[in-house]
């Protein structure tokens, strides 16, 4: 047994089943499937993953067993454990695709390993892999991986795949070549066919940088902007997005002048302002409102030309963000705290920040004692009109950061807008769940 196997064991008998199963993800790569299947059956029975504990239990029986190696990748990716499938679904393609051994014969004769499924193609195995490496952010991996076994393919959808990653790894180049060979799309594949497409032609009008322009990144996979990059921790892994923020006012008012920044650069001023039910939300276009001069109403879907303002939209009542998915005619929609880690299920046209965890300035939070501790404030309840005055109030000066961070003045961030805007704010608002070629640190 291997060190990182033993010890999540001990973690696991200790009581500590999510500290195990975090052992397991992070050396998942070190350890055999089979190795670990006795002690995720004993975790998945535990959290009642039935599905998950079957497969975990018919892997330890037979460990070189094709369609085992299938089920229990497969499991683990449906319960979110993508890193723990991707070896499992390795290994079965790799012994589907083995050349036949010489036959043997006698007492030495090796029985080959079976499977039942005719269904279980290597094909099959092999989009299965690329989900799971696509959900634990290993794009260039699914990539190679699918260039290796074009031969498996067909346009719709391994090779619209081979598309989608090599654009969440940077490869430009690649998947406008691989773009142009594809067949027409039919049927659910016309909508994530245009989806590519929009993002080929954002990159050729607007190419990004390089790997760490997350503003350029932002722009070309999801079609928003990003008003905004996080001044701390650039070099140490963070490139712009946070992993935590406790907010604050100044920042939601800054937020509101580079929102103004961009509606300048479109040459747009909105009819009204959409104001969403929660509180945070109501507080931020009802600034919004002041500081454009603009009516406000509770949001209505189909509303022409209107500014739908969010704090937080997973904050917000999921059925109104769903709406927001198709836009209306001339309808913006704006968001302060896009999570990066967790992405809404629509995509907004503006964001101020991209981030792992925020804390509203209104939200208790933490802060610094007057003996130099650390204890929590109170949460603000004054009332969205009330916060929305504090938000307008506030200094919009942005924060000076740690002065390594590369600057993000006023005047890059308007023209970057005025390129940008050319293909902006166009077509549906689909949820785009990947940090794309651009990586930051987060929470474990």
């Amino acid at each position: 047994m291997t060190t990182e196997l033993a010890k999540a064991w001990k973690l696991f008998e200790s009581g500590d089943p999510q500290g195990s199963m975090r052992t397991l993800r992070f050396a998942a790569e070190e350890l055999a499937s089979a190795e670990i299947a006795p002690l995720v059956a004993k975790l998945a029975d535990d959290a009642g993953f039935a599905d998950l504990a079957e497969a975990s239990t018919g892997l330890a029986d037979r460990p070189l067993e094709v369609e085992r190696l299938y089920v229990f990748g497969y499991a683990c990716v449906e319960r979110g454990l993508s890193a723990l499938a991707v070896p499992a679904l390795r290994k079965a393609l790799g012994l589907l695709l083995a050349p036949p051994e010489p036959k043997r014969t006698g007492l030495f004769r090796r029985k080959p390993p079976q499977w039942t499924d005719p269904k279980l193609t290597p094909g099959r195995i092999l989009l299965e892999l690329v989900a799971a490496l696509e959900d634990v952010d290993r794009y260039a991996e699914a990539t190679d991986l699918l260039r290796a076994h074009d031969a498996l393919l067909e346009d719709w959808p391994g090779r619209y795949l081979t598309v989608y990653n090599a654009l969440m790894s940077g490869r430009v180049d690649m998947a406008r070549t691989v773009y142009a060979a594809l067949s027409d799309p039919a049927g659910i594949w016309v909508e994530p066919g245009q989806r590519v497409g929009r993002m080929l032609d954002r990159a050729a009008a607007l190419p990004p940088s390089g790997d760490t322009d997350l503003r350029g990144w932002h722009y070309v996979l999801t079609g928003g902007l990003l008003t905004t990059l996080s001044p701390h921790g650039f070099n140490q892994g963070m490139t712009g997005r946070w992993a935590y923020l406790q907010d604050e006012f100044e920042s939601c008012r800054y937020g509101l002048e580079r929102l103004r920044s961009v509606l300048g650069a479109a040459g747009r001023k909105p009819a009204s302002i959409g104001l969403l039910a929660d509180r945070g939300s109501r507080a931020l276009g009802l600034a919004a409102a002041r500081l454009l001069d603009v009516p406000a109403a509770p949001y209505r879907p189909g509303t022409p030309d209107v500014l739908v303002v969010a704090y937080d939209l997973n904050a917000c009542e999921p059925a109104s963000v769903a709406a927001l998915r198709d836009r209306a005619e001339g309808e913006l929609l704006f968001e302060h705290a896009t999570c990066w880690t967790d992405t809404p299920v629509a995509t907004a046209d503006v964001s101020t920040l991209l981030v792992q965890r925020v804390v509203a300035p209104w939200e208790s939070g933490l802060r610094v004692a007057e003996d130099g501790g650390v204890e929590r404030s109170e949460a603000d309840e004054r009332s969205a009109e009330e916060l929305a005055e504090a938000i307008l109030a506030a200094d919009p000066t942005p924060q000076e950061g740690d002065g390594q961070s590369p600057p993000d003045p006023d005047e890059a961030f308007a023209a970057f807008a005025a390129r940008a805007t050319a293909r902006w704010a166009t077509g549906p608002r689909h949820r785009i769940n990947s940090p794309g070629p651009v990586r930051s640190a987060r929470f474990a």
